[in-house]
């Protein structure tokens, strides 16, 4: 059986370090369909019941926390990358690029 898109993106989440961040473009493009940022948005607004898989890590390609309507609490997404050591200001990684994790290196 093929596997879905959904659990590909999810398998590729799974990978992304702690204290880390991608972005939902990159994932599409590592899984080689570049115009499809918006579905991974939407596998990662379906996946808050898998607790293996870290959506709080996905991010716009602006490092801009734009999925953080998704988390129960407001403040969720936030706190969780916070407590994995990463700034937020103005709902924005401080240092993206130091952050970005690129799932294609």
């Amino acid at each position: 059986m093929r596997e879905s898109f959904f659990e590909r993106v999810y398998s590729v989440v799974r990978k992304i370090p702690e204290g880390k961040v991608t972005s939902y473009g990159a994932i599409a493009n590592f899984l080689g369909t570049p115009k499809s940022a918006r579905v991974v948005g939407w596998a990662m607004n379906a996946s808050h019941d898998l607790d293996d898989v870290p959506a709080h890590r996905v991010v716009n390609r602006n490092g801009l926390l734009t999925g953080k309507h998704f988390f129960s609490g407001s403040n969720l997404m936030r706190e969780l990358l916070e407590s994995e050591g990463i700034k937020i200001e103005n709902d924005k990684i401080v240092d993206f690029e130091h952050h970005f994790w690129n799932p294609s290196t």
